[in-house]
């Protein structure tokens, strides 16, 4: 029996080999011709930033001109004042009506960053404190950082980096003192907290909140929420973000903080320069009114919404830039009072992009990619516009202005800087108009 079981066993084993053998056989690869090259080396990658090229091929002023002849014909852009330089030499390619002084809207952020990031250190950064007051009364002193957040650690926040309130409560706890009440110091700031030209309407819009020292999350109600509606009482929603951390129920008090009181706890903001690639990213209001602020009191001006916007223009006239028909009543550009001329917004462009301002050069890292991040993602649509990708701008967009200024990347690898201010027509035509001029000189060689 032992016998016919492993004659079965061989037999299949002898025919389960031919199954696989004929399988193989049938299924064998064709033969490699002769002379076929060895096989390549498998594909790597590797990342690297490539710098353009200072020697390619520079555009006439002539044929800008050309390239730019069609899109400018367009009526949606109502009327249209705006200048395009070569930043690597200097030289002014196309201007038309460049020197009046025209409405910028977010635009006039370009002027509040160049200036802050002129004059103030890049890795500065603001402190935000809490000093013991009377009878267990403990204070959160405002100084300026609209950044800090409500959010707890660990969840994500708007602004990049910020300090946190959660923080701020862990080390009240630490300290060992008992705090039975919160209150907020705003002494910082003076002047009004609203210019006297903006809408209050905007607050519940999302577009601002009266401009205190102390606030959190920008003022939004939702702190993640870029459009969300915001706080008309910044620094006592912060006080209450506090309180909440701390498990108190205690209302919120307004007060000055005493002279030398002991700091129990302190958080600090992100450093100045990705503050100001948040605010551009994003053209948010309020963070570009704070910095503002806190380039008046590095500079010896009044902490206030105005004394922001002097400084800002005096800075700018201190390090060379001509100013004197620039009119900045605010640091947003919110304001209609605001008056500034195509051509300061593309000779700060040219500066930051050429080789003259090194202090300037994070300023093109701020700003929002065509069709791809911030508030140009969604504009410049390949199917329509050429630029995507190649194209980094700020926007600007008030009811009847839409302007544009940033860096452009033409087909033969030359950068220019350009600056456009539409107005008179709805932003909802003039933006693809204005994108369909800047997309032009994307497709530039235009040396004829």
């Amino acid at each position: 029996m032992l016998r016919w079981i492993l004659i079965v066993v061989l037999v299949m084993v002898l025919v389960a080999g031919a199954g696989v053998g004929w399988w193989l056989y049938q299924n064998r690869a064709d033969p490699v011709p002769p002379g076929t090259p060895a096989r390549p080396a498998a594909a790597s990658l590797d990342p690297a930033i490539v710098p353009v090229s200072p020697n390619a091929p520079v555009p006439t002023a002539a044929g800008v001109a050309k390239q730019l002849a069609k899109p400018l014909k367009d009526p949606a852009l109502g009327k249209l004042t705006g200048q395009v330089s070569d930043p690597l030499t200097g030289k002014v390619l196309w201007s038309q009506g460049a020197d009046e002084p025209r409405v910028p809207a977010s635009n006039a952020k370009i002027l509040t960053a160049s200036a802050v990031l002129l004059a103030l250190p890049h890795d500065s950064r603001v402190t935000t404190e809490v000093v013991v007051g009377a009878n267990g009364e403990a204070i959160l002193v405002g100084a300026g950082d609209p950044t800090l957040t409500s959010t707890p650690a660990g969840e994500p926040s708007f602004y990049s980096s910020p300090g946190r309130i959660s923080d701020l409560a862990e080390q009240i706890k630490r300290s060992g003192r008992h705090v039975t009440s919160i209150a907020v110091d705003t002494s910082l700031f003076t002047g009004p907290t609203m210019q006297k030209t903006w809408d209050r309407r905007d607050i519940e819009g999302g577009d601002i909140t009266p401009i205190e020292s102390l606030m959190v999350d920008g003022g939004r109600l939702k702190p993640n929420d870029e459009y969300s509606p915001r706080t008309d009482q910044p620094a006592l929603a912060a006080g209450r973000a506090l309180a909440e951390a701390l498990g108190l129920n205690s209302p919120v008090a307004e007060t000055t903080a005493p002279s030398g009181a002991p700091v129990i706890a302190s958080v600090k903001s992100a450093p100045l320069t990705v503050r100001v690639g948040d605010m551009m990213r994003y053209s948010d209001n309020v963070l570009a009114e704070s910095l503002g602020i806190e380039l008046a009191e590095a500079t010896g001006g009044e902490p206030s919404i105005s004394g922001g916007a002097q400084a800002v223009l005096k800075t700018l006239r201190t390090n060379g830039f001509d100013v004197g028909d620039a009119t900045l009543v605010d640091s947003s550009g919110l304001s209609y009072s605001d008056r500034v001329p195509a051509s300061l917004l593309d000779e700060l462009m040219s500066a930051a992009a050429g080789n003259g301002r090194p202090k300037l050069r994070s300023l093109l890292d701020s700003l929002p990619v065509a069709h791809g991040t911030g508030t140009l993602a969604d504009r410049f649509f390949p199917a329509s516009t050429d630029g995507a990708g190649w194209v980094r701008g700020k926007t600007g967009t008030l009811t009847g202005v839409s302007s544009l200024t940033g860096t452009v990347q033409t087909v033969d690898g030359r950068v220019l800087a350009f600056a456009m201010i539409s107005g008179g027509t709805s932003p909802a035509d003039a933006r693809p108009a204005v994108d369909a001029v800047v997309g032009a000189l994307r497709d530039c060689g235009c040396r004829g």
